[in-house]
């Protein structure tokens, strides 16, 4: 993990810029990386993170942690958030097939 002072933060928009301790270039936060926080970041916080890419190569921060404050167990109203669209895809095909399936079956019987 990477440490660092969030400098910017655009509540109305959800995103920010964190200077990291190291004194490299200023890295991107958006709100989605602290989804388990129990509260919005504010400038001036104490920011603990991973460095990922986004989809056009620049730097961002991910996973990511605000220093004491609490991760709340249960995310987006306790439902589960899935950020990878394959994974979604597959998930669906199956239940798609399953549904085929079992219907087929009910038909054949009846």
């Amino acid at each position: 993990m990477v440490k660092g002072v969030l400098k910017t933060w655009k509540e109305d928009r959800g995103f920010g810029f964190i200077k990291p301790d190291d004194g490299g270039k200023d890295i991107f936060i958006h709100i989605s990386s602290l989804s388990s926080e129990s509260r919005r970041p504010t400038t001036g916080d104490i920011i603990h993170y991973q460095v990922g890419k986004d989809n056009r190569g620049k730097f961002k921060a991910i996973n990511a942690q605000i220093e004491g404050v609490n991760i709340t167990k249960i995310k987006h109203g306790g439902l589960l958030k899935i950020n990878n669209p394959k994974i979604v895809f597959i998930t669906l095909a199956i239940g798609l097939i399953i549904i085929s399936i079992a219907a087929a079956i009910y038909l054949s019987n009846n």
